[in-house]
């Protein structure tokens, strides 16, 4: 998420280097806390340094968890200051590799469309939509922001609905409708000197600003606690007293499936999984004061792995990588039973 305090009551530079020396403590957390730094670079109009960041990340020799997250971050501050032919290249890249991750294909999308690139931005949102969103299912959350972005601009195209948008209209909660809030001719309201008008303005903004806050603040995923099988073997072999709650690894992959469909028939949301390691887990229990080998931590290092951004939504798309790491879909390997 980025910043968007206003300027003048933040120092987006110093900020920004307060995250950069934070990301050197904590390299688990750099690839998080640097986006961060980047966006407050380009809160700060130093765009070029940005860019700097979204390079240093690319170049890591760590890898990334979301690179094409980075990648579409760049492209939309390159082409806000000057480098369009670059910009494009990159988006034309990512809309090539289809990333999985609804966040980069809003990104470009809005690239696009901060552009007038209209066109452009209504098949780059329609692309995103139709890889992501299952068929017949309810769309995740986090795709939401592609129908409603593919709305906004075909309703400036002047395009009629189709599925996707009447689709975007059901899942809009919002007491002012999407076909008004994304009305074209809102601008020339704005100018208008009939009161009436500017109170319809003004209450399509406050419908606008509590959806904006209402995202901001959903809160971090429910997650559920999930070891690799070499880190669980290291875990276990270092702390024996944890082998009641692990006795092998396929009983750990199963009871992480059953413990959250247990969760969502109960009517639990937001859901997730985290992905633990020793190294981490023991610094963890270090800053608690407390021992690898006490069960009572582990749903707490879940609960703050969560709340530092490291969880996977689930449950992931049928035709998606399963969660467990084997290499199958979701659906041919934990998902087939669902």
């Amino acid at each position: 998420m980025r910043p968007d305090t206003p300027a003048e009551n933040v120092d987006h530079p110093a900020e920004a280097a307060r995250l950069e020396r934070t990301a050197g403590l904590y390299p688990e957390d750099a690839e998080a806390l640097l986006l961060q730094a980047a966006a407050h670079l380009e809160l700060s109009g130093d765009r070029p340094a940005a860019t700097t960041l979204y390079d240093r990340l690319l170049s890591s020799a760590d890898g990334l968890d979301n690179p094409h997250l980075v990648r579409a971050l760049k492209a939309s501050n390159l082409w806000e200051y000057g480098h369009e032919a670059e910009a494009r290249a990159i988006i034309d890249g990512l809309r090539a590799a289809a990333p999985r991750d609804p966040a980069p294909w809003v990104i470009v999308a809005e690239a696009l469309e901060n552009h007038d690139e209209l066109e452009a931005a209504q098949k780059t949102f329609t692309e995103g939509a139709e890889l992501l969103i299952p068929e017949g299912a309810e769309p995740p959350y986090a795709t939401h922001a592609l129908l409603f972005g593919r709305h906004r601009v075909r309703r400036m195209l002047g395009i009629g609905h189709d599925e996707w948008d009447m689709l975007a209209d059901t899942l809009h909660s919002s007491p002012v409708s999407l076909d008004e809030l994304h009305d074209p001719k809102r601008v020339w309201s704005l100018g208008s000197d009939n009161p009436a008008e500017l109170e319809a303005e003004i209450s399509r903004l406050r419908a606008e600003l509590g959806t904006y806050r209402e995202a901001l603040s959903r809160p971090f995923p429910v997650a559920v606690l999930h070891w690799p099988a070499g880190e669980l073997a290291e875990l276990v072999a270092a702390y024996p007293s944890l082998e009641a709650e692990y006795p092998s690894h396929e009983s750990h992959l199963a009871t992480i499936e059953a413990s959250l469909r247990e969760l969502a028939a109960s009517g639990t949301p937001n859901l997730g999984i985290v992905t633990g390691t020793v190294p981490s887990y023991e610094a963890f229990a270090a800053s608690e004061l407390s021992s690898p080998g006490d069960m009572a931590l582990l749903p707490q290092y879940a609960t703050t792995l969560a709340a530092r951004g490291r969880a996977v939504a689930w449950p992931p798309q049928r035709t998606a990588a399963c969660w467990c790491g084997s290499g199958r879909t979701y659906g041919e390997c934990h998902g087939l039973a669902a």
